[in-house]
């Protein structure tokens, strides 16, 4: 049987197993290695049965034995609920301290013998309480089953402080305050003794900061926008009444002469009827006093009068005719339709010139843009526009101004705008109706105004000047 090591030789070798570890955690490339050095080989320096690594921000970091501890894991939600626990208690002046289950909560400690042996060791950096969460280093959590001697708890006290050291070395740097840059700024724009005048930095960065304001940009504006028909048919009522019936429906191709929508017939026919019955009324009257007038002089003077109703009752027979006729709408020309869901339409009471729908040759089209009255900018003539179509961003649809109105007019939001009108300087693929947003190019101006416009504009309207 071999004789104990003598305690010089022990002392030795804890040390040598030390200076390994912490050689160890300098060489290491990631916060991962330095968890698993810390959970697995601690081990060297103090017998233990089981290692975690805790954090405020992520819970249990590492575990011994594990790669990646799962953290639905009811051993590792117990393990979080302790250390929790552990560091709202822990000391100021205390890194390191050893307890047992007779110290904790009730349902913290019934849970004690399903994970763990008798004895456990929790170890933390005091100073590491007043850093930020991400730059704070984990603390450690170790159980076996005899307690820890204080030669044990110096080494591991040791252990620790080298590791933080290693594991803060490979947090990112943070970037540091503004105080400190804008020191550093001062400093580099301070009046130089050695230095003549026109030789000073600040005064080159003032010359600098002058030249970039001066750099020439184009006035741009945004605007919501949409694909439009140029010169479009447009379809109004002929007639007041209801439509019955759509023969077509939206965006559908149409021959010129082509039936569009009818409406109905029923009240139109009456009104005929009666016209008619009020005509052969006055036939009769007139026929009455044609025969009187044979033998009665005085209803001679009647008949030019009835002659003249009878041609009122004819002319109204006539127009109603005529309204009868154009009951049915028929396409003006050849193109696409555009108007809304017929269904919306049907039953629906309109009167004469009401539009209905218009009617657009496949290649008409144009840009249909509105100005806020805050972004309204001058214009030149031919002015270019892009359209950044919500169906096709990467794809702008381009165009010059063709006219801007002068008046504003309100538009469905509530807001006011001014209209533009731009001509395609290009065929496109995209359809009519489809809405984007429009970028408006006005005069060339210098940077600083193009900076500056609104917030003067603003200003003058807070102050009235």
């Amino acid at each position: 049987m071999s004789a104990a090591p003598h305690p010089a030789i022990r002392t030795v070798q804890s040390l040598a197993v030390l200076l390994d570890l912490t050689r160890r955690a300098r060489s290491a490339g990631s916060v991962r290695e330095l968890a698993f050095l810390a959970v697995n080989d601690t081990a060297q320096l103090s017998p233990l049965r089981q290692g975690a690594t805790w954090r405020m921000d992520m819970g249990v970091d590492a575990l011994s034995g594990i790669l990646q501890p799962e953290a639905n894991a009811p051993y590792v939600q117990w393990l979080d609920r302790l250390a929790r626990h552990l560091s709202a208690e822990q000391a100021a002046d205390s890194d390191i301290r050893a307890f047992d289950s007779h110290v904790l909560p009730a349902d913290l400690a019934e849970d004690w013998l399903s994970w763990w042996p008798a004895n456990a060791l929790w170890v933390m950096d005091p100073a590491s309480e007043s850093s930020s969460l991400d730059h704070r280093p984990p603390a450690w959590l170790f159980a076996r089953e005899h307690p820890w001697t204080e030669d044990e708890l110096r080494l591991i006290r040791e252990w620790r402080s080298a590791w933080s050291h290693a594991w803060v070395s490979l947090q990112p740097a943070r970037p540091k305050g503004l105080r400190s840059g804008w020191q550093r700024l001062r400093q580099h724009l301070s009046v130089r003794a050695d230095r003549p005048w026109w030789r000073q930095n600040r005064l080159a960065w003032a010359a600098a900061l002058v030249a970039v304001l001066c750099l020439p940009v184009r006035m741009t504006v945004m605007a919501p926008a949409e694909l439009v028909p140029a010169q479009p048919a447009v379809v109004r009522a002929p007639l007041d009444g209801v439509i019955a019936g759509f023969h077509v429906q939206p965006n559908a191709n149409v021959t010129e002469g082509q039936p569009l929508f009818d409406f109905d017939e029923a009240l139109i026919q009456s009104r005929i009827a009666v016209a008619r019955q009020a005509m052969l009324t006055a036939e009769t009257e007139y026929r009455q006093v044609m025969q009187q007038a044979l033998s009665d002089p005085k209803s001679k003077a009647q008949l030019a009068l009835l002659a003249g109703k009878i041609e009122e009752k004819q002319a109204e027979v006539d127009y109603l005719l005529d309204q009868a006729t154009r009951a049915r709408v028929l396409a003006p020309r050849s193109g696409v339709v555009i108007f809304d869901d017929p269904s919306e339409w049907i039953g629906k009471p309109v009167g004469t010139g009401e539009r209905i729908l218009r009617i657009a040759a496949p290649d008409d089209r144009e840009i249909e843009a509105w100005v806020p009255l805050a972004d309204a900018i001058p214009l030149p003539s031919q002015a270019g526009v892009k359209l950044y179509l919500n169906a096709s961003p990467l794809s702008p649809v381009e165009g010059q101004v063709r006219y801007v109105a002068h008046e504003a007019v309100a538009r469905p939001d509530g807001s006011h705008a001014y209209r533009v009108r731009a001509a395609l300087t290009g065929p496109t693929d995209h359809r009519v109706g489809l809405k984007g947003t429009a970028r408006l190019q006005g005069e060339w101006t210098v940077l600083a105004y193009w900076m500056m416009r609104r917030p003067l504009a603003s200003l003058r309207k807070s102050l009235g000047l």
